[in-house]
């Protein structure tokens, strides 16, 4: 998946934005990308359920070195580090960083005075 341009979008983590931004995400790649927007689906999740809806959020996709693709979510918490957790079979949460720990080559927070990034990283579809 080579990217001509990077998708940088500023928002609010809603569960309303959730389908929207897959749907935005497929168009700007312009192909069916469904690991990419799982990818998304998690992190903005992820945001709604450990900091509460309405958080500011800014989304970017892009190219990365060696024909990857990258994904980011920035937010303003940088004390709320995510931490794989261990779903029970019947559990209807806690599976969304190994998600993205399947359909990812890697992923990672990068830590800022006033924000963190969970970021990861797929190779080309």
């Amino acid at each position: 998946m080579r990217l001509g341009r990077r998708l940088e979008l500023e928002l609010l983590a809603v569960p309303q934005a959730v389908a929207a931004l897959r749907q935005t995400v497929r168009q700007h790649l312009g192909k069916e990308c469904v690991d990419v927007q799982l990818c998304v689906s998690e992190l903005l999740s992820n945001v709604i359920l450990h900091l509460g809806e309405g958080t500011p959020v800014t989304l970017r996709v892009s190219g990365a070195d060696g024909g990857l693709t990258r994904v980011e979510v920035t937010d303003p918490d940088p004390g709320a580090i995510p931490v794989p957790a261990r779903a029970a079979d019947y559990d209807e949460s806690g599976r969304g960083l190994a998600l993205l720990d399947a359909v990812s080559l890697r992923w990672g927070v990068v830590r800022g005075e006033d924000s963190k990034t969970v970021w990861c990283e797929l190779g080309d579809a």
